[in-house]
């Protein structure tokens, strides 16, 4: 079987991430799999692709993706391949009208990455998506909620299932702690992994810290068009002393060893593969309770309600004050995370694969 996986470009995020770590297994599995991309971005998760992947990696463009001549490109590919599987919008867009204007009878799969997203909030997009995704073979959802809404948003019944995303497990249980970024012997210091835009909210987390004692610290990892806006509210708060950015890393399992406290503060999410992360690496995790972080965090890490970063600093504080509590959410997740592993993600796909 040759499936070709089509992503909008390898730039930092959860779909991009399960990409790419999952490709050598799905190759270990004898799955001919090649990727087309389409903008080229010279970035860590490019680099780590074109390391692990026995398979040829294609761009089409260094400019925008978004334009609609990249239709055109698309078309040779479809010959090539006994199944196709998307990511992400607009190349969802592209391939499938690729699919329709070349009379391809290529299989195409969609992956649903998320529980909102903005084309949602506008009529036009609310047709066009009930017409493309009317021509998908089967589209996968990473929960049970991102479903629910993409059933909702397009109003008739679709051919889906729920796959849960998942880890490489053995990157956290083998992570190092030879970080340290903070030298005061007693600081409980708090993480969050992921992009600098509105859907992660950070400014809700920092505020929260300044409701805390002195001791706790912050490690925000990751960029995005918001960065700036959070530096300036950590100057605001003065807090300049207590949170560090951090950038993108690539080495996010040492920096979760070696953090007490592991913070999801998104106002949605499709999965939330960070707080996942933050569990197998015996952390206990605290995420705003919205879904799709709801579903994996809920019973084993605290929930918090969205935006509400008075309570989000008093279930901090919880944790950092009470040690066998500490332990015991602890341990909770860590159980948690195992029941996420990649392996067994992949192994799901290439069964819907062989039903295609």
């Amino acid at each position: 079987m040759k499936v070709l996986q089509v992503i909008n470009s390898l730039n930092t995020g959860g779909a991009e991430k399960l990409l790419v770590d999952s490709i050598s297994i799905y190759q270990k599995n004898k799955i001919e799999m090649d990727v087309l991309l389409l903008k080229k971005t010279n970035t860590f998760y490019y680099e780590k692709l074109k390391i692990e992947s026995k398979g040829e990696i294609f761009h089409l463009t260094n400019h925008s993706l978004y334009n609609p001549l990249l239709v055109f490109k698309i078309i040779p590919f479809l010959k090539k391949y006994d199944l196709i599987h998307i990511h992400l919008f607009p190349a969802l867009y592209w391939v499938v009208i690729a699919k329709l204007i070349s009379l391809s009878n290529v299989k195409l799969i969609f992956t649903e990455h998320s529980t909102l997203n903005r084309r949602r909030n506008y009529m036009l997009f609310k047709g066009l998506d009930k017409i493309i995704y009317s021509f998908l073979n089967s589209i996968v959802c990473i929960t049970i909620a991102t479903e629910k809404n993409l059933k909702k948003h397009l109003g008739y019944n679709i051919n889906s299932q729920v796959i849960y995303n998942g880890i490489q497990l053995n990157d956290f249980e083998k992570a190092s702690n030879s970080l340290n970024f903070f030298n005061e012997m007693d600081s409980i210091v708090l993480v969050q992994v992921s992009s600098f835009r509105e859907q992660k909210d950070q400014e809700t987390l920092i505020k929260s810290i300044k409701l805390l004692p002195e001791k706790y610290k912050l490690l925000l990892v990751g960029e995005g068009k918001l960065l700036n806006v959070s530096k300036e509210l950590v100057n605001t708060l003065s807090l300049q002393n207590r949170v560090i950015f951090l950038g993108n890393r690539r080495d996010v399992p040492e920096i979760l060893n070696y953090s007490d406290i592991v913070i999801q503060s998104s106002n949605y999410e499709g999965f939330g593969l960070a707080a996942l992360e933050g569990m197998a690496s015996r952390k206990p995790v605290i995420a705003s309770n919205v879904d799709g972080l709801k579903q994996i965090v809920e019973g084993y890490g605290l929930l918090f309600e969205n935006k509400n970063f008075y309570e989000l600093s008093d279930k901090i504080l919880k944790l950092g004050s009470d040690k066998n509590f500490y332990e015991e959410i602890a341990l909770k997740c860590y159980k948690r995370s195992l029941e996420f592993s990649i392996e067994k993600m992949v192994e799901n796909y290439i069964n819907l694969y062989k039903s295609v």
